[in-house]
C-alpha cells in the first residue's frame, strides 16, 4: 500500500512538472508567434549541451493520438560528439514510461522537442534497429537552426528560390519512344527494385549491423494499390520512408490556412504531402521549434534536398501502431499552413504562411470496359521525386480497372504545359503481353524526366494531362519488305511504295504510301526509308544532344515520333553538318573544310546524308515495328 501510494505520489510530481514544463513551451510559442527572427534572448531557452551530465531527466513531447502534444520522460545516457557529421554532436537518451516502453522509439515521432529544465535540447531524431530498450539519439537545436543560417550555396531562410539545377546537361531522345526490349526499360524496371544509390537515409544498419540511424520516416499512401506501393516500397525504404498504404485520409488540395499561435507548436505533426488530390503521398513527422513562422522539424534529413517548396500541412493522429519490428504513427494531414523551404544534414525548415508552387495533374482513363475515369491530384515540383512519382500514379491508376497480365492495348496522349511556352503534346500506343501499366509509366515518364533533368533554372511545369484508353486485346505487326515497280524514276513523278507487314497471327498487311520526288532532288541515287518512329528515332544524330534554350527543348520534344506508326524518309548522300542541334546539309566545301580542320573540336557533327523529304503514315489497327531500306536512282527527264 505504501509503495502505491508513493508511486501515484510520483506520477502527480512528473504530471506537474509536465505542465509546468508544457506551459513554458507553449507561452514561448506564442511569443515568438509574433517574432520576426529568432533573437539572442530566445536562443538563451536552448538548453547548452556542455551542462548536460548522464542521468538528467528530460521532458519530451509528442502526439500519441488526436492533434494535441502529450508528454513523455526521457533519461540523459551522454553525448556521442562528431555524430554523425563533423563538428556536430548527438544526446543519447532513453525513453522512460509505460506509453514508450510499449511503443518504443516510432515512426512519426522525428522532431518530437525535448526539454531540460524548461529549455528546447533538440529533437528525437535517431534510434537502434530492433532494439530491446527505447533508446533514442537527440539533434541538437543548435544544429538543426545553425546548418540553415549558414546559408550554404546560397540558399536562406525565407528566400524563394527554386531549387538548383545544372544549367547543362545532355537530353537523350533515342529511347523516349517505348521500346519493351531497350536498356531503359529494364533500366526502368531494375531501378524500382530500390537499388540505386540516391544519397538518402537507409532506415536500418548496412548488414544488420546495430548502428545509430534516423528514424524512418512513414509515408502514408492512399488511392495507391498495395501491389502498386509494394513494387516501389524499396525505393522509398532506400531514401529514409517507410511506405504504408491503407492506414491513412488522403492528403486534400486545400487551400493557404492563415497561421496563429497554435499552428504547427512545438511537438505537434507536421505532414509534408508528395502527392495531394484522389491519389496522395505524405510523410509525416513532428515540430520542433517554431520561431515566428519559422519551422523546423525532423531532426535528420527528410531527402537531402537542400533547397526545396514542398507543401507543409497539419495532422492528426489516429494511433501510435506498436510493433514487435517497429512502431509508427498513423497519422492524417488537415490544412496546408507553409512552405518547407530547405532539407538537410539536421532536419527541414519551412516557413508558414507561403503556399508552395505544386503541379496540377489530371488522368483522364477510358477503361476497357468503356468506362471513364477521371483522376486530379497535384504532386511536387521536384527534378528527381516528380518523374517516380507520376510512375508511380499512372501505374496505380491503370492497375485500379486494368490487368497486368494479359494482352493489352493502350492508347496514350500527354500534354505537358510550361510556363510561357507552346504545350508539349505527346502521343503514343503500346500492345503488349505484361506489365501494360508498368509500360505506360515508362512512357509518360521519360519525356517529363528530360524536362526537370534540362538544366534550366527558368523553366516551370504549370500542368500534366494524360488521355488514356485501354482495350484487353494485342495488336501488332512487324514490318517485313518493301516493293516498288520501278528503280529508275524522275524529278516530280509520282510513284507508290508498298509495305508488307505481318501481323502475330501470320497475315499479311500491306501498306500503300504513295511519295513524290521532290522537284529539286539531284541527280543519282536516293534512299527510300520507311520505319517506326522509335527505330527512325534512334538513328537520328540528334538523338542525343544539348538543349540551349528552353524553346528549343519543347520544340525536339514536339518533334518526337510516335512508336506505334510508319514514316517514310527520303534521304541523299549530301555532306552537312549538325550545329547547334539544327541539320544543315549541303554546306559549302569551304565550311565542311574549316569544321573538318584540327582547329576546330567540338559544336558540331558532320553529317554524309540530308534528308529531303519524310512524311508520317496514319496509324494502323495494330501497332507496327521495323525498318526497311531501298534505293531509287534519279534520272533526267
Amino acid at each position: 500500500m505504501r509503495r502505491l501510494v508513493i508511486s501515484i505520489l510520483l506520477a502527480g510530481v512528473l504530471s506537474a512538472m509536465s505542465l509546468t514544463v508544457w506551459g513554458q513551451v507553449t507561452r514561448a510559442a506564442e511569443k515568438q508567434a509574433a517574432a520576426p527572427k529568432a533573437s539572442d534572448a530566445q536562443k538563451n531557452d536552448f538548453f547548452p549541451l556542455e551542462q548536460l551530465k548522464p542521468g538528467m531527466r528530460a521532458i519530451g513531447y509528442t502526439v500519441f493520438s488526436g492533434s494535441e502534444p502529450k508528454p513523455f520522460e526521457l533519461e540523459i545516457l551522454g553525448v556521442l560528439k562528431g555524430f554523425q557529421n563533423p563538428q556536430q554532436s548527438a544526446v543519447l537518451s532513453k525513453l522512460v514510461g509505460d506509453e514508450v516502453n510499449h511503443t518504443g522509439v516510432f515512426q512519426g515521432m522525428s522532431g518530437s522537442p525535448v526539454y531540460v529544465e524548461g529549455k528546447l535540447l533538440g529533437a528525437v531524431a535517431f534510434g537502434y534497429q530492433f532494439a530491446k530498450d527505447p533508446i533514442a539519439g537527440i539533434t541538437p537545436i543548435q544544429n538543426m537552426i545553425e546548418v540553415f543560417e549558414q546559408r550554404a550555396n546560397g540558399d536562406k531562410p525565407g528566400e524563394r528560390k527554386d531549387p538548383p539545377i545544372n544549367q547543362s546537361r545532355q537530353v537523350s531522345f533515342s529511347e523516349i519512344v517505348f521500346n519493351e526490349n531497350s536498356k531503359a526499360f529494364a533500366d526502368f524496371v531494375q531501378g524500382l527494385s530500390g537499388g540505386g544509390n540516391t544519397g538518402a537515409q537507409a532506415v536500418s544498419g548496412p548488414g544488420g549491423v546495430p548502428v545509430l540511424m534516423p528514424i524512418a520516416t512513414p509515408l502514408a499512401i492512399s488511392g495507391i494499390s498495395s501491389d502498386t506501393v509494394a513494387r516501389f516500397a524499396p525505393l522509398f525504404q532506400s531514401w529514409g520512408f517507410a511506405p504504408v498504404a491503407g492506414t491513412a485520409s488522403a492528403a486534400d488540395i486545400t487551400e493557404l490556412k492563415k497561421a496563429d499561435a497554435n499552428t504547427l507548436k512545438p511537438g505537434s505533426t507536421i505532414v509534408v504531402p508528395l502527392v495531394r488530390g484522389d491519389i496522395s503521398v505524405a510523410a509525416a513527422g513532428t515540430v520542433t521549434y517554431r520561431d515566428g513562422n519559422r519551422i523546423y522539424a525532423f531532426g535528420h534529413p527528410f531527402l537531402s534536398l537542400g533547397v526545396s517548396e514542398f507543401p507543409m500541412h497539419e495532422g492528426e493522429v489516429t494511433t501510435v501502431m506498436s510493433s514487435s519490428a517497429v512502431s509508427f504513427k498513423i497519422s492524417s494531414p488537415t490544412a496546408m499552413v507553409g512552405t518547407m523551404r530547405g532539407d538537410r544534414s539536421t532536419g527541414i525548415y519551412g516557413e508558414l504562411g507561403v503556399a508552395p508552387k505544386l503541379i496540377p495533374v489530371e488522368i483522364n482513363l477510358r477503361t476497357s470496359l468503356g468506362e471513364s475515369k477521371k483522376y486530379q491530384f497535384e504532386v511536387v515540383a521536384d527534378r528527381f521525386l516528380t518523374p517516380i512519382l507520376m510512375q508511380m500514379t499512372v501505374i496505380s491508376s491503370l492497375t485500379s480497372t486494368e490487368r497486368t497480365i494479359g494482352d493489352s492495348t493502350l492508347q496514350l496522349r500527354s500534354t505537358i504545359k510550361l510556363k510561357d511556352q507552346p504545350e508539349i503534346r505527346l502521343e503514343d500506343r503500346l500492345s503488349v503481353s505484361i506489365n501494360a501499366p508498368l509500360a505506360a509509366a515508362f512512357t509518360l515518364s521519360r519525356p517529363l524526366g528530360i524536362v526537370f533533368n534540362s538544366g534550366f533554372k527558368d523553366l516551370q511545369v504549370e500542368k500534366l494531362s494524360y488521355d488514356i484508353i485501354s482495350r484487353d486485346a494485342r495488336s501488332t505487326g512487324q514490318l517485313d519488305r518493301l516493293w516498288i515497280n520501278r528503280t529508275d524514276v524522275r524529278r516530280g513523278e509520282k510513284l507508290e511504295i508498298q509495305a508488307f507487314a505481318r501481323t502475330e497471327g501470320g497475315g499479311e498487311y500491306v501498306e500503300r504510301i504513295p511519295v513524290e520526288i521532290p522537284a529539286d532532288a539531284p541527280l543519282g541515287q536516293l534512299q527510300i526509308i520507311v520505319s517506326d518512329g522509335a527505330a527512325l528515332q534512334s538513328s537520328e544524330l540528334r538523338a542525343g544532344f544539348t538543349a540551349k534554350s528552353v524553346d528549343q527543348l519543347v520544340r525536339e520534344l514536339n518533334r518526337i515520333r510516335k512508336s506505334d506508326r510508319l514514316y517514310v524518309r527520303l534521304a541523299r548522300a549530301e555532306n552537312g553538318a549538325v550545329i547547334k542541334n539544327e541539320e544543315l546539309p549541303s554546306l559549302p566545301p569551304s565550311v565542311l573544310a574549316t569544321l573538318g580542320s584540327d582547329r576546330t573540336n567540338g559544336g558540331y557533327t558532320l553529317t554524309s546524308s540530308a534528308t529531303v523529304f519524310e512524311k508520317e503514315l496514319p496509324p494502323a489497327d495494330f501497332v507496327l515495328s521495323g525498318k526497311r531500306t531501298l534505293t531509287v536512282n534519279v534520272v533526267n527527264q
